[in-house]
């Protein structure tokens, strides 16, 4: 063994170099791993082949530059040296070379390490004055020269670079030693590679901007912004373009978006949101930032990626961004900055350490994938490693790769249940602190020894409703916030009357008083998966506000009279009212009374304790009610029908209690013309609401519009429908309606219901404004198929509801108050409350959904998937993409990716009984169907609508989210031996879903009381306030909760 000395230049943690003196030591006995070595070599390990036509050996930069491309399983043979892996260690990162060791180790890639600066025949030390760049590449070619030898001249050695001197210098310097340029490479060695080529001109042209673009900013990272005077003067003559910057989760490195707005668009005429490419194009713009953009030449746009991925921390410029050019652009400044607090996870043990053992300044990982990395100070680093934190952006400057922020506070541990529903609510700025002592205090008092009664003052003011009408709600089983009532009666002059009866919530909450300010900011309530957080408090919400059988409520109410055969409106009243609810009606008991089941009778505890002649009487007053109903709501909505109202498709679910309130089962909700009864009554009295309040405000009131979708957004269901021989037209909301009717298949009932799925994930989404802040002709609600339209029937969740009522109560009252009109809001100050309430209803949507899905991977978590069939399910194939398919699994609600290709480059290929396995082989997508094609011949195709096994799988993340994924494992419909036997194992796998992971949270939280670790509980007295069975009470009332995106939910 030989010992000499190894000069490193390294960097000190104050950024000076520092000169470093080690003993290095050298030995003839490195194995070189080669199958051909005819010397003593120990042949133990993964050996390189000697079934090839050649060894390749790339130098330093190659390895850094392209290694996505060594990873081709098509490359064989190759030799990563010792030298050039340090570089990626030292100059790449702990991430891009853990990608190396990894490859290395995989018994399926034919690569291995030679260790040549431990050789004492094959290292080479740096001679004085010579560059690392020169040092390295001179290394590993007199290592690709001692390997030839050491094989005898058996096998051809391509040593591969990007240095044009060492190709002149080293080109013809060895017999069976080639020295060539990567491209010279990929040209000759594997000219029919396709996707290497197209990945290897991807990479250069990234590469090469890069470099330009760092020569022309002077060493900038980015270029600096421009002054707000320009952007507003470029804006205004149509230069620039203003709008919202959305990051594609998915490829949120290279990938976002700017959706339109302001004055820009006009001007520039166009249809499509502006892709921003790359993160040197978004300059420093974070997601949700408002930007000014300048559209690049026609030349330099791109299309939008179209292959599945998973989400990548990496910047990968891939090369199958092959759909249609769009309008590019790069981002010139940012309007309005909306950072917000973020959840963080610091670095690994393992990760940190590569950071600096003692660094102070820490790269943080945001839970968001949209969101990038941020540099913060602190020295808690090391204790924090296991936890979910807050931080917050403190700057981007020109010259940081990453932005600087600071820490904020500690949430919870990583993976446990309290920490993660935190982590939600600070993700979506939910905060949802308990109801303060003076808010409270305002609260009128109700209790079992001392309920609420009316106030006889008030009693004067109000139409008396107890003695003339039969009222009753019908609501889900177990709803205690019931805020709405319906009635139907005979006038003297024969003609109908039908009443909607809304709880009075503003009687309650005092405009500007503190829990008004409160609800205005929470702006709804909250629903989680195990959970809901209020916007008023309880007392309210479920006590004196909810309209309960037997006793008196407050109430406003919205009366028609109605002609006795036609239902033809002949006049409506709007006023404030005293109600006393008959019923409390679920909805499976309406819908038996309705259908004639007398067994519903007994789960009518109002008609108990009644002697038979009452009982009949009274039911038959009931029945006769819900039937009138029922005709009256037919004919409402064939009305609507005719205008072009869509039936869009959602997944309802319906959750079992047992007499402890604990979760008994959780099951598909079957549809019930009930449903659709109630439904129709709502909105019917929220369109007349919005007709009064628009006349009577014409400039300042809340209404809510519901914008005809894009028509590009249609492309993907009308080539859907197509496939399975449907046209839709999409030129109306009639004519999407009509032709979502007939595209139905009887053999298949699923596609009709991916096709209503896919028309929603089209639409806008639908918000609320001030009709002083746009023209009439955009109020039209397309969803609803009506010119005016609000929100009006659940003030006790909704603000925008409690806005209303005030509207209607000033607009209707004969002798209105002053103070009453001097709340009204301003068009300005409405437009304002409008966007945030706008606002709050999408965090609402994506917490809700987030936590669902949070749920879900905890149920399938400690699955084995091998094993446990409820891993295991039937999927449908709704749409094609270059890698794979994307499935909707009908027993869980689940959507998603399924790869025919993966990260090795094998693909799907079928074998006699329709099982999948991983061969080599390649992909050819078509409009309808993608085939997969192996290296022996085999081939399967896949097409849209095709049903196919899946098993659900949890790809779990220590920085982010876990997400569900999905295996194709079969060519073939999922069988099980009894239907029957199916549907009930399906109530208990979704039962199973949310009772096995509420109880592993609940023995985790006693485990942690037990030994007083607090942190958590802390957390969860500042968020919680209503906890366990009373969501599931009222989930019925949300669309979409689990099982669809309820992003795009724009029925009401």
């Amino acid at each position: 063994m030989l010992r000499t000395e190894k000069v490193l230049q390294l960097r000190g943690q104050q950024g000076r170099s520092v000169r470093v003196v080690r003993e290095h030591y050298l030995r003839p006995d490195v194995p070189c791993r080669s199958a051909l070595c005819r010397a003593a070599c120990p042949r133990d390990g993964k050996l390189l082949s000697d079934d090839v036509t050649h060894y390749v050996v790339p130098d330093c930069k190659v390895v850094q530059d392209y290694l996505e491309i060594l990873e081709f399983p098509e490359l064989k043979g190759i030799i990563f040296m010792q030298t050039a892996c340090q570089a990626v260690q030292h100059q790449k990162g702990r991430r891009q070379y853990n990608k190396l060791r990894n490859l290395v180790k995989d018994a399926r890639h034919d690569c291995i390490v030679f260790a040549n600066e431990f050789h004492q025949h094959s290292y080479l030390p740096r001679e004085k004055g010579e560059s690392m760049d020169k040092w390295q590449t001179r290394s590993i070619y007199n290592a690709a020269v001692w390997y030839y030898n050491h094989c005898l001249g058996q096998m051809p050695v391509v040593m591969v670079t990007e240095d044009e001197d060492a190709i002149r210098q080293y080109g013809n310097e060895t017999e069976g030693v080639f020295v060539i340029s990567f491209k010279n490479y990929l040209d000759n060695f594997w000219p029919d590679l396709k996707a290497a080529h197209e990945l290897f001109d991807s990479i250069l042209q990234t590469r090469r901007e890069r470099e330009s673009e760092s020569q022309e900013n002077n060493g900038k990272e980015y270029p600096e912004h421009l002054p707000v005077e320009i952007l507003e003067a470029g804006i205004k003559s149509g230069r620039y373009i203003q709008g919202t910057l959305n990051v594609n989760k998915h490829r949120a490195q290279v990938e976002a978006f700017v959706r339109l707005q302001g004055f820009g668009s006009k001007e520039t005429e166009l249809q499509s949101d502006i892709l921003i490419y790359g993160a040197r194009a978004r300059n420093r713009a974070i997601h949700g930032d408002v930007v000014a953009v300048e559209l690049l030449p026609l030349q330099e746009w791109k299309g939008r990626t179209v292959a599945l991925c998973e989400n990548e921390t990496e910047d990968k410029a891939l090369a199958d961004t092959s759909g249609d050019p769009m309008p590019t652009g790069k981002v010139v400044g940012i309007i309005q900055k909306n950072w917000r607090d973020y959840v963080v996870t610091f670095p690994s043990k393992e990760e940190s350490q590569s950071q600096g053992r003692n660094a102070q300044k820490v790269l943080v990982t945001p839970w968001d994938y949209r969101i990038p990395k941020i540099r913060i100070s602190t020295q808690q680093a090391e204790a924090l490693q296991e936890y979910r934190v807050v931080v917050r952006i403190d700057s981007w400057e020109s010259t940081s790769v990453y932005p600087n922020g600071h820490f904020v506070r500690v949430l919870g541990k990583i993976g446990d249940l309290e920490g993660e529903i935190a982590a939600i609510l600070v993700e979506n700025s939910i905060c949802v602190a308990p109801f303060s002592e003076i808010q409270m205090s305002e609260m009128p008092t109700s209790s079992s020894k001392n309920p609420w009664k009316v106030n006889p003052e008030e009693e004067k003011k109000r139409l008396d409703l107890r003695d003339t009408h039969l009222i009753f709600s019908i609501d889900p089983k177990g709803c205690e916030d019931v805020d709405d009532a319906l009635s139907v009666r005979t006038l003297p002059n024969g003609n109908l009357e039908l009443g909607v009866h809304i709880a009075d919530v503003t009687h309650f909450v005092a405009a500007n008083s503190y829990t008004d300010v409160e609800a205005r900011a929470r702006a709804t309530t909250y629903y989680l998966a195990d959970r809901r957080y209020d916007m008023l408090p309880s007392v309210l919400s479920a006590d004196i506000c909810s309209l309960l059988s037997g006793v008196d409520r407050y109430a406003v109410s919205v009366l028609w009279e109605l002609e006795k055969e036609s239902y033809e409106m002949l006049r409506v009243c709007y006023d404030k009212t005293i109600i006393r609810s008959a019923y409390k009606l679920v909805y499976e008991a309406a819908q038996g009374l309705l259908d004639g089941d007398t067994n519903v009778v007994d789960d009518i505890p109002e008609l108990k304790n009644l002697d038979e002649r009452t009982k009949q009487k009274q039911l038959s007053d009931l029945v006769w009610a819900i039937s009138k109903l029922t005709n009256i709501a037919r004919h409402v909505r064939a009305k609507r029908d005719s205008c072009g109202a869509l039936e869009l498709e959602g997944v309802e679910i319906r959750v079992q209690l047992d007499d402890k309130n604990n979760i008994h089962d959780l099951i598909p909700k079957q549809p019930l013309e009930v449903h659709e009864t109630v439904a129709e009554c709502m909105i019917l009295a929220n369109h007349w609401v919005a007709k009064k309040i628009s006349e009577h405000f014409p400039h300042q009131a809340l209404l809510r519009q519901h914008p005809p979708p894009r028509q590009e957004f249609f492309t993907e269901l009308r080539e859907c429908a197509s496939a399975k021989g449907f046209s839709i037209d999409t030129r109306s909301n009639k004519a999407l309606a009509e032709s979502l009717d007939k595209a139905n298949d009887p053999l298949d009932p699923i596609v009709n219901k991916l096709l209503r799925s896919m028309a929603t994930h089209a639409m806008s989404n639908a918000v609320y404004f001030s009709t002083g802040s746009c023209p009439k002709e955009e109020f039209h609600h397309y969803g609803l198929a009506l010119e005016k339209y609000t929100h009006f029937t659940s003030p006790i969740r909704r603000y925008a509801d409690i806005v209303v009522h005030r509207l209607l109560m000033a607009a209707t009252l004969k002798e209105t108050k002053g103070d009453v009109k001097d709340n009204i809001f301003s068009n300005k100050d409405l437009q304002e409350l409008c966007r945030h309430i706008n606002n709050r209803n999408r965090a609402a949507q994506r917490a809700q959904k987030q936590s669902t899905e949070l749920f879900q991977c905890m149920y399938f978590k400690d699955k084995t998937p091998e094993t446990d069939e409820r891993c295991v399910a039937d999927g449908v194939i709704y749409s094609i993409r270059t890698n794979g398919v994307l499935v909707f699994v009908p027993r869980y609600g689940i959507k998603g990716a399924a790869y025919m290709k993966n990260k090795e480059g094998l693909v799907i290929a079928c074998q006699g009984d329709k099982s999948c396995e991983w061969k080599p082989g390649s992909l050819h997508r078509f409009q309808n169907k993608i085939t997969s094609t192996t290296t022996t011949g085999e081939s399967v195709t896949l097409s849209l609508f095709d049903h196919i096994t899946v098993k659900i799988l949890v790809q779990t993340s220590r920085c982010h989210a876990d997400t569900i994924k999905l295996e194709i494992t079969r060519n073939a419909p999922y069988q099980t031996s009894d239907t029957e036997v199916s549907q009930k194992n399906f109530h208990v796998v979704k039962s199973d879903l949310v009772k096995q992971v509420s109880q592993s949270a609940e023995a985790a939280q006693r485990a942690q009381e037990k030994a007083r670790v607090d942190v958590i509980d802390e957390d969860y007295q500042e968020y919680c306030q209503t906890k366990g069975a009373s969501l599931y009470q009222l989930l019925e009332e949300i669309r979409d909760l689990a099982l669809l995106d309820v992003s795009a939910d724009i029925r009401t």
